[in-house]
């Protein structure tokens, strides 16, 4: 498969730091952006790589050469005026099959072969690379389709196929924390599709083309948009800040660590009374808040290098209490509340079913004994397998000793349990663990 990797930015925003070299040239820890990139690309067996060169593309060109001394193969395209981000693919005859595209500026360490078979299995013709971040109320965001169950007592599947694209301009309320990281598998299915009804926006240079405005969005409606969510590592040298918490991130080793060939730790969550306000049963966006301290708690996880994944006991379905779509929006209310804090979850597992009958309205098909109802450990199971999780090097924090039973029953490290509703308990039990 090739890579394209555009490396003709100019970095305004970053010129403080250096302005006599492209952004990707940019070193941290010695070594270029650019660099980090191609030893990624290399060790997942990606090595024929084509570099998309403009502003001072001959520092890039003089550093990489033919690109064998990294271990690859590299051949160059040179934009002699600026041509978007993606009016070059349209100009690469070699560009026959699927190919993954990459910003140069961009600290990546990602198992792009996981990136590469969710592509295939979704006969896609993009997938977009996504990741939760701490501020995702300025970032654009991705919505995905929601199925209803379609057997009795199934559970909403995500089919990661895009529905919506909210830009950073776009009016929002709550929302789901799935930021668009700029990374793409794209199929030349899709350039032909996109040139069948392209209307230039830019008339003095009609080959100038915005990948996200030009390509990605009016192609939402075929149907064929994918999103793969990840965990790892993927952070753009915009700004001078970015830069240097990326350079302590690498040399602490967060960065490879967070790749998902190597296996990963994760602090399990609790959700009512841990992160937020137990007032009986949560059926309603307005009986949602947060408990002092949670989002900082979050937060905390998210720098420490262990993912945050809440775990949780959900009876409100088979009640008949609350639906999947009103769960659903309690839950992008939390990751809303949580990012304007600058915090994220990696993930969210719900245990819908209940075993008790005799409720007003209540969901007989959700009426069972499960797997996943804490104490019992499904949950983290699954979590555990989608994520590449070491149970034993893991933690669980909850209120309630169903809580502390299912962290028992998946093998974690160790179970914490927090007074309910307490102010700042779930910060001091992340403080025990990271400091």
């Amino acid at each position: 498969m090739k890579v394209v990797i555009m490396a003709g930015g100019k970095g305004t925003r970053i010129a403080s730091v250096r302005n006599d070299v492209p952004k990707p040239m940019i070193q941290i820890c010695g070594k270029p952006i650019l660099e980090y990139q191609i030893d990624n690309l290399r060790a997942c067996n990606l090595t024929d790589i084509i570099l998309v060169i403009g502003y001072l593309g001959d520092k890039i060109k003089d550093y990489f050469g033919d690109g064998r001394k990294f271990g690859v193969n590299i051949e160059y395209f040179v934009e002699d005026y600026p041509l978007g981000t993606a009016g070059a693919l349209f100009k690469m005859p070699q560009l026959i099959d699927d190919f993954l595209l990459l910003c140069g500026d961009v600290i990546v360490d990602i198992d792009f072969n996981r990136f590469i078979t969710f592509h295939k299995e979704h006969r896609a013709l993009a997938s977009l690379m996504a990741h939760p971040n701490g501020h995702p109320y300025d970032s654009s965001l991705l919505v995905t389709e929601i199925t209803v169950p379609e057997t009795v007592g199934g559970m909403p599947r995500d089919t990661h196929r895009v529905i919506r694209w909210m830009s950073k301009e776009d009016e929002r309320t709550y929302y789901k924390n799935l930021v668009n990281a700029g990374i793409e598998l794209i199929s030349p299915e899709l350039l032909k599709e996109t040139m069948k009804s392209f209307v230039p926006r830019h008339p003095e240079t009609p080959d100038k083309i915005d990948l996200d405005r030009d390509v990605l969005k009016p192609n939402i409606s075929s149907g064929r948009i994918f999103v793969y969510n990840t965990p790892e590592y993927i952070k753009d040298m915009g700004t001078p800040d970015r830069l240097y918490e990326t350079e302590k991130d690498i040399k602490s080793g967060k960065v490879h660590a967070r790749n998902l060939q190597n296996k990963q730790k994760a602090i399990f969550l609790d959700r009512d009374g841990t992160i937020n306000k137990m007032v009986g049963f949560v059926t309603k966006l307005e009986q949602f808040e947060l408990i002092k301290g949670a989002a900082e708690a979050i937060k905390l996880i998210n720098k420490s290098g262990y993912l945050a994944i809440v775990v949780t006991n959900q009876p409100v379905i088979a009640r008949g209490d609350c639906t999947f779509e009103e769960l659903q929006a309690i839950h992008d209310k939390m990751e809303t509340e949580l990012g304007k804090a600058g915090a994220f979850v990696d993930g969210i597992y719900v245990c819908p079913h209940h075993t008790d009958k005799g409720f007003e309205g209540e969901r007989l098909e959700y009426k069972c004994i499960c797997d996943c109802r804490k104490p019992k450990p499904g949950l983290l199971l699954q979590a555990a397998k989608d994520f590449n999780i070491d149970l034993s090097e893991s933690y669980i924090i909850g209120d309630s000793y169903r809580d502390i039973e299912a962290g028992e029953n998946a093998g974690v490290k160790k179970c914490i349990q927090v007074e309910g509703n307490k102010a700042n308990g779930l910060l001091d039990a992340v403080k025990n663990i990271v400091d």
